[in-house]
């Protein structure tokens, strides 16, 4: 089923946004199902024509003042009209109080109640990241990503060519392990991936021949992290002497992971070579482009160059001989 219980929101936000429950229950009629928030403002006056009640609504101070300044016939008839719809679930910010008959009739109409004593700015945007991650497109990579001089290298490739022991090796290295194995990946607004570990796996490998072994437990809490963002996918494969393999770096090539690309550099590997050295390098070269250094461009400008002048001392050198 599409969307999100009101019941799995509360145990995601609960802390975060210091939920408590006002109303009698957390059984709601229709669940969160998007991101989006709402304060229902002009729903209050009586124009229900564009209220947006698919969504979670915020009744902030303004509109708890107003509720209080009707006569109670009225503001029960409002509230009545509002909660009919099949909202998701009402929030108080600020430590206010629900005006009356507010709890009676959200809990009539199976919709949750919830106060908290944050501040209202503060709480739109602590339930706006709850409700971005939750509904943020997602997808799940094989493969292992580790944080390598502050740039999220994702190592790919077929099982078993070897990405968790390069992992292992970067994180003996003094790099930190985000996740081995399954890569979830999650799409931000931003156009940002960000990877994270699977919650069963944790910060555990698999090392063929030896095991599963903890990361944290051997190499310290300073070898791990949560989450990074992914910057560069970094795909091992064989050797193969019939490809031909990009030997400046002037031809870029990308990966597209949920519609957001990013450099993808493709390794061949062979018994000696040191894949993680080169994981290294792979890493500075990102940053130092992030600068707007180029290395393969500097070099082909100066071949270039050296090429030119080279033309015009071999010219002037013809017509002296003429």
């Amino acid at each position: 089923m599409i969307g999100m219980t009101v019941a799995a929101f509360y145990e995601r936000a609960r802390e975060r946004c210091r939920l408590r429950l006002l109303s009698h229950s957390l059984h709601s009629r229709s669940r969160l199902v998007c991101a989006e928030i709402n304060r229902p403002q002009l729903a209050l006056t009586g124009y229900m024509e564009d209220f947006l009640w698919d969504r979670l609504q915020i009744l902030g101070r303004t509109e708890v003042n107003y509720l209080e300044k009707l006569e109670p016939r009225e503001r029960g008839k409002i509230l009545s009209q509002i909660l009919g719809f099949a909202i998701p679930c009402v929030v108080l910010p600020r430590g206010l109080q629900a005006p009356e008959p507010l709890v009676l009739l959200a809990s009539q109409n199976e919709v949750p109640l919830f106060g908290t004593e944050m501040e209202t700015i503060e709480f739109v945007s602590e339930v706006s990241a709850v409700l971005e991650e939750a509904f943020a497109p997602a997808t799940t990579v094989h493969g292992s990503l580790v944080d390598v001089y502050g740039v999220g290298l994702l190592l790919t490739g077929r099982s078993a060519i070897g990405k968790s022991e390069t992992a292992l090796d970067l994180v003996e290295r003094g790099h930190r392990l985000v996740a081995d194995d399954i890569v979830t990946i999650r799409r931000r607004r931003s156009a940002i991936l960000i990877g994270s570990g699977n919650e069963l796996l944790r910060h555990c490998m698999e090392i063929r021949g030896l095991g599963i072994i903890d990361v944290q437990s051997i190499f310290g809490i300073r070898a791990i992290r949560g989450f990074k963002r992914v910057e560069v996918e970094v795909k091992l494969q064989e050797w193969n002497a019939d490809e031909r393999y990009e030997r400046l770096g002037l031809q870029e090539r990308e990966t597209a992971i949920l519609g957001v690309t990013i450099p993808l550099v493709e390794i061949p590997i062979f018994p000696g070579k040191n894949i993680t050295v080169i994981a290294e390098a792979v890493a500075l070269n990102y940053l130092v482009k992030a600068y707007g250094y180029h290395p393969a461009a500097r070099f082909s400008d100066n071949l270039l160059e050296v090429i030119r002048r080279k033309r015009a001392l071999s010219r002037l050198a013809e017509g002296d001989s003429e």
